[in-house]
């Protein structure tokens, strides 16, 4: 008997009407947009009566995500770098001299004095006096090793060490400098995808490409020298211990030493320790805040391990002053007044609020692991997104016309129900992608349009098969009853392969292929959904109250 139960249509249009709901927002794209924009930045603790303003521009109690729009859509920028690898060898090393040097010292009676010597950027070179010490400051130095923490590299140590002309020569092994590319690739992503979601841009890709590049595309954004600016500054934090201060950036700092210019006064250097007493990786939060005068400062605060090195330093070294270095420049050094225990300081300078802001954003994202080099730069105007969007918009608006035409001229009323059925299926495509944030691409639009195409499919299927019970004698609703029923073997089998085939493309492919496949997938989804429930409900409601006697489909 052709009837379906009241629950289940309570459940079909409530699908339905929740599908358009989620698919609101995106028929006020801008309207939404700077709402959910000002409703952030005033749950970060902003607010300026625009933010107000905007804040009120879609009522709070409905849905307000939205379907994002990629980088040939909206337009933004694209950049190719390559991380500099050799910078994290050269810190290593730089590092690992005061470990050297404290190992060394209680053996001064076998191995003489210790000398730091001129030595490449991925090594480090130490002289000792005594000649005949050698071998036992071989054997000190090379307990300083570890494991190399990577399966490829099990059972081999982190550094080497040999000995040339009474020279202790400190070298990676190739085990660790394989380890040590891997983990430098993976930090500097995850710090940059942490730059740039700190700062609110919509689905950026960030992915990595061979052994050292990063390509990073971020839609909405300016230009991509200003992407450049975000990503591209270092951030590197160190507190380092000051030996003197002078107006000569040539002079010699002494081995183990280095000269840093001042931020705040010009013609000012420093000459500071090169080994750090902390480092910004031992960092867990940066804020910006007020110092005690009213000025923009930044309040940060330490982990475990770096507040103990920092409490021990400012205990020991009462009375002396100690730099607070910003990428290779000081920015503050100020004599340690007391013991600072806790691990939580301020940073204050010439800072205004913005610029304090930015440094809190940086600082609380971390220091990227080495330096960038940008092989690739290319900004994608808006202009040409828009461009996109109206050309997607005519594909899809073609695609429409053709396919309500053809249905209609096909099928008649049936066909209206069909059509019905399509326009609440574009809809809870766009739904969908709002609910799980997707992003739009050209090739995510060709998904939609090829969905379009196939969603009269299982409509085709069914209608030809209710001609068909019709041609054999049937009555007008056991003719509908199985035509819906033995079509729907059918509509399973062609539908289950082609979301395979998404499937598949979503696993291997990236970029442009994923877009297309999801958009594919959830049409194919919503396709299956409308054919077979929501015409059929349509179907039998006009059954209901018409009751005819013959059926012209």
């Amino acid at each position: 008997m052709l009837y379906i139960d009241l629950w289940k249509r309570i459940v079909i249009w409530g699908l339905c009407a929740l599908g358009l709901l989620l698919a609101l927002p995106n028929g006020f794209y801008n309207r939404v947009e700077q709402y959910n924009d000002a409703t952030a930045a005033i749950e970060m603790g902003a607010d300026t009566p625009e933010l107000t303003t905007a804040a009120g521009l879609w009522p709070s109690f409905l849905p307000s995500n939205l379907v994002n729009l990629g980088l040939d859509l909206r337009g933004g920028a694209h950049l190719l770098a390559e991380v500099k690898v050799e910078d994290v060898y050269a810190a290593r090393m730089k590092s690992l001299w005061p470990e050297v040097r404290d190992a060394l010292r209680p053996e001064r009676a076998t191995v003489g004095t210790i000398r730091l010597q001129p030595s490449p950027p991925d090594q480090l070179h130490v002289k000792i006096s005594e000649l005949s010490g050698m071998d036992r400051a071989l054997e000190v130095v090379r307990d300083l090793s570890q494991p190399v923490v990577s399966l490829s590299g099990a059972g081999a140590r982190d550094i080497e060490v040999t000995a040339q002309d009474g020279v202790l020569v400190i070298t990676l092994s190739e085990p660790e400098k394989l380890a040590t590319d891997e983990r430098t690739l993976q930090q500097a992503l995850e710090i940059i995808r942490r730059r740039i979601d700190e700062v609110g841009t919509r689905e950026p890709t960030i992915q990595r490409q061979g052994q050292k590049r990063v390509l990073i595309q971020v839609p909405g954004i300016g230009s991509a020298a200003e992407l450049k600016e975000l990503i591209g500054t270092t951030a590197q934090l160190t507190f380092q211990p000051v030996l003197g201060r002078g107006s000569n950036p040539d002079a010699n700092p002494g081995i183990g030493n280095i000269i840093v210019p001042s931020l705040d006064e010009e013609g000012l250097y420093y000459t500071l320790e090169a080994a750090p007493v902390v480092t910004g990786e031992e960092l867990v939060d940066a804020q910006p805040s007020f110092d005690q005068n009213g000025r923009p400062a930044v309040n940060f605060r330490f982990n475990p391990t770096g507040a103990r090195k920092f409490g021990n330093y400012t205990a020991e070294n009462i009375g002396s002053p100690f730099a607070i270095v910003l990428d290779n420049e000081v920015i503050s050094a100020p004599v340690i007044q007391s013991h600072i225990p806790g691990g939580s300081g301020i940073i204050t300078g010439n800072f205004n609020v913005e610029e304090s802001t930015k440094l809190a954003v940086l600082l609380r994202a971390g220091a990227l692991p080495a330096g960038l080099d940008f092989l690739e730069e290319r900004t994608i105007g808006p202009e040409l997104g828009a461009d996109s969007i109206q050309a997607g918009k005519i594909a899809c608006i073609v695609a429409f016309i053709a396919v309500l035409g053809f249905m209609f001229a096909s099928y008649g009323l049936f066909g209206i129900f069909a059509n019905i059925a399509l326009l609440i299926n574009v809809a809870l495509i766009f739904g969908l992608l709002s609910l799980i944030g997707a992003t739009l691409t050209l090739p995510g639009i060709a998904g939609i349009v090829l969905t379009i195409g196939m969603a009269v499919d299982a409509n085709v299927l069914i209608f030809e098969r209710i001609r068909e019970e019709i041609k054999a004698g049937r009555g007008p609703a056991r003719s509908i009853e199985l035509g819906y029923e033995k079509a729907l073997s059918a509509i399973i089998d062609a539908n289950i392969t082609t979301f395979i085939t998404a499937v598949i493309l979503f696993m291997i492919g990236s970029g442009p292929v994923r877009g297309f496949s999801i958009t594919l997938g959830l049409g194919l989804i919503t396709s299956v959904f409308t054919a077979i429930f929501v015409t059929r409900l349509l179907v039998v409601i006009w059954f209901e109250r018409r009751r005819p006697k013959t059926l012209e489909v």
